[in-house]
C-alpha cells in the first residue's frame, strides 16, 4: 500500500511539474461517434507551452478506508492533502483504463474570478477524474465536486471529456478571493457533431431543464448577477461566455481563428466566415459545434491538428515575416509594439511552442484494453509523429519519461523530436517536406496494421488478459522507441544534406540554391542600392 501511494504521489508530481512553466495557448477538438468514420469518439489537445513533457503511466491501485492523498506543487513540495477514495484506475498520459480521455485548454476570462485561497488546479482535476470515473458523467461529477470540497485555483478553463459513447464540454471559472467551488456548465456534444476550444470560453445559451445534455453549477448565473455580469432585465438570454470571458479583439484573433480553421476544413460547404475572428463589427459568433461534411477519419484528425492556416489570407507561410523559406513559426510574445502601436502574428493551431499533443480513440464496441487508444506525439504537430498507445499497457517508453528542460539529451524522445523540428526552420520549405514523408509513412503504416494488432489482441483477450497486456505493451513500447530512432536519423539526414545552407544532391555534391524571387524582391525594396552590382 506504501509502495502504491508513493507511485501515484510521484506521479501527481510529475504531472504538476510538467505543467508549471509558461503555457500558451492550446486547440482541443472533439469528435463523437456519429462524426467519426468508424464510431470512435476522439479528443484532441495541444499542450503548448515550453516546458519539457513527461508521458506518464499510474497504475490501478487499492486504498484503505482513511487513506489521503497528497497534492504537491512542482517542486514537490506538499500542499496538502485530499481524501483518498477505495479504488483509482490506471491512466496512461491522458486516458485510463476505460478509454476515459480528458484534454482543456485555459481561457483566463475574468482576472478577478481566480481564487488564490482555492486547493486544486485543473491539472490536479484532471489527473484526480482520470483515476476515479469511468465515463464522461462520472469526471463531470468528480471534478465539480472536487472544486466544491476543497476549492478551484487556476483560471478560467474548457475541458473536452469523451467516454466510450460521448463528448463532453465543461467549462468552469473561479469564484474569486475567499470564494467557494467554482461556476460551471457541462454540455453533451450532439451526436453526429464535432466541437472545438482554443483558449476562449464557446459555451453561450444552455437548457436549464434538460439534464441528459447538459449540467450546470446551482449559482451560474446568479453568480453573474450579483457580480453585475448579467442583467436579467436587459431582455438578452444568459450566455455563459459573455458573462464570465467577454469577447474581445485579441481573444477573437488567437482563438476563434483556430476555431475558425477547424470549422472550414471539416465543413468546407459552410463557408465559414473570417468576420468574426477579424473582429468585424455585427459578426456571429461561430457556433459550439457543426457537423462535418464527411465523418472524419483518425488519419483526418490528425491534419486537423496541423495547420498554419494555409492557403487563406492569414496563412503564416507567406509573406516576408515568413522569410525566404516560407517558416510559419514565429518567435514569442506573440504581439508587438512599433512607435506605440500594437501588432500581432498570427496564432495558428501548429506552434513550435507545443510541447505534447494527443489524439484519443475511444470505441464502444471493442473491449477497454483494445478499444482505447492515445496518439501521442512530442513538440509541434506539423512536425511530429503519432503514435498509437494502448490504455492496458502497464509501461511506457523510457525515452518519453526522461529529460529536462534546461539540459539537452539524445535519451530524451522531448528532445528529438524538438532537435529535427528547430533544425528545419533554417530551410523550411526543403526540410518539412522530408520530415511529413517521415511522418506519413509511419504513421500510414500504423493505421494500416491497426486492425490486424487488434485481432490479435482480441484472441488474447479471450485466452490470457495478462499476455494481452503484454502484447499491447511490447508494441506500443517498441514502436515508440523506433519512432524515436527513425527521427534520430532523420535529424542526422538533414544536418548533412543541408549543412552551411547548400542542398546535397542525390550524390552528396552540394549545391547552391539560392532564395526565391519574390523574397529577394522584397528585400531589394528595403535596400534598393545597397546589392546593386555596377555594370562593368
Amino acid at each position: 500500500m506504501k509502495r502504491l501511494f508513493f507511485l501515484i504521489t510521484v506521479c501527481i508530481y510529475l504531472f504538476l511539474f510538467a505543467f508549471i512553466p509558461q503555457v500558451d495557448p492550446c486547440t482541443s477538438l472533439l469528435v463523437t461517434k456519429g462524426a467519426s468514420e468508424d464510431g470512435s469518439v476522439m479528443v484532441t489537445y495541444t499542450a503548448d507551452g515550453e516546458f519539457h513533457s513527461h508521458l506518464e503511466y499510474t497504475p490501478a491501485a487499492d486504498h484503505k478506508p482513511g487513506d489521503s492523498l497528497e497534492i504537491t506543487d512542482w517542486r514537490g513540495r506538499v500542499r496538502g492533502k485530499i481524501k483518498q477514495v477505495p479504488h483509482t484506475y490506471a491512466v496512461v498520459g491522458y486516458m485510463n483504463e476505460h478509454q476515459l480521455t480528458i484534454g482543456e485548454t485555459t481561457f483566463d476570462g475574468r482576472e478577478e474570478l481566480q481564487n488564490p485561497d482555492g486547493f486544486l488546479h485543473y491539472w490536479d482535476l484532471i489527473q484526480l477524474a482520470l483515476e476515479r470515473a469511468k465515463t464522461a458523467r462520472e469526471a463531470i461529477k468528480v471534478i465539480t465536486e472536487l472544486m466544491a470540497d476543497y476549492g478551484y485555483r487556476s483560471t478560467g478553463e474548457s475541458f473536452s471529456i469523451g467516454d466510450i459513447k460521448e463528448a463532453w464540454i465543461l467549462e468552469m471559472i473561479g469564484p474569486g478571493k475567499g470564494g467557494k467551488g467554482a461556476e460551471w456548465v457541462a454540455l453533451r456534444v450532439p451526436d453526429g457533431y464535432i466541437s472545438c476550444h482554443a483558449n476562449k470560453s464557446r459555451i453561450g445559451e444552455f437548457p436549464l431543464k434538460d439534464p441528459k445534455n447538459c449540467l450546470y453549477s446551482q449559482n451560474v448565473i446568479s453568480f453573474a448577477v450579483e457580480k453585475g455580469y448579467y442583467d436579467p432585465k436587459s431582455g438578452k438570454h444568459f450566455r455563459f461566455c459573455d458573462a464570465y470571458c467577454p469577447a474581445d479583439t485579441k481573444n477573437k484573433r488567437y482563438a476563434d481563428t483556430r476555431v475558425w480553421s477547424i470549422f472550414r476544413r471539416a465543413a468546407p460547404s459552410k463557408n465559414s466566415s473570417p468576420d468574426y475572428h477579424r473582429g468585424i463589427e455585427g459578426a456571429e459568433p461561430y457556433p459550439l459545434w457543426i457537423k462535418p461534411d464527411k465523418k472524419l477519419s483518425v488519419k483526418d484528425v490528425f491534419a486537423l491538428m496541423r495547420d498554419h492556416y494555409e492557403g487563406t489570407p492569414y496563412d503564416l507561410t507567406k509573406g516576408i515575416d515568413a522569410g525566404p523559406y516560407g517558416n510559419p513559426n514565429r518567435a514569442r510574445p506573440i504581439t508587438w509594439m512599433v512607435d506605440s502601436v500594437e501588432y500581432g502574428w498570427e496564432r495558428s493551431i501548429s506552434t513550435p511552442q507545443t510541447a505534447f499533443s494527443f489524439v484519443s480513440q475511444s470505441r464502444s464496441w471493442l473491449p477497454n484494453p483494445v478499444g482505447g487508444v492515445l496518439w501521442y506525439g512530442l513538440d509541434d504537430t506539423y512536425t511530429s509523429c503519432y503514435i498509437p498507445f494502448y490504455c492496458s499497457i502497464d509501461t511506457v517508453p523510457k525515452s518519453f519519461t526522461v529529460g529536462s528542460l534546461n539540459k539537452f539529451s539524445w535519451e530524451s524522445a522531448w528532445w528529438v523530436f524538438n532537435f529535427v523540428a528547430n533544425y528545419a526552420n533554417l530551410k523550411y520549405s526543403y526540410m518539412v517536406p522530408e520530415i511529413q514523408a517521415v511522418q506519413k509513412d509511419i504513421e500510414g503504416n500504423f493505421l494500416a496494421l491497426q486492425p490486424t494488432v487488434e485481432k490479435t489482441a482480441l484472441e488474447l483477450e479471450k485466452t490470457d488478459p495478462r499476455l494481452l497486456t503484454r502484447y499491447l505493451t511490447d508494441y506500443s513500447v517498441e514502436n515508440a522507441e523506433m519512432v524515436v530512432s527513425r527521427w534520430k536519423e532523420l535529424g542526422e539526414h538533414l544536418i548533412t544534406k543541408y549543412n552551411d545552407g547548400y542542398v546535397q544532391d542525390e550524390n552528396g555534391e552540394p549545391e547552391e540554391k539560392g532564395y526565391l524571387e519574390n523574397w529577394l524582391r522584397e528585400v531589394l525594396k528595403s535596400k534598393p542600392d545597397q546589392f546593386r552590382l555596377q555594370p562593368k
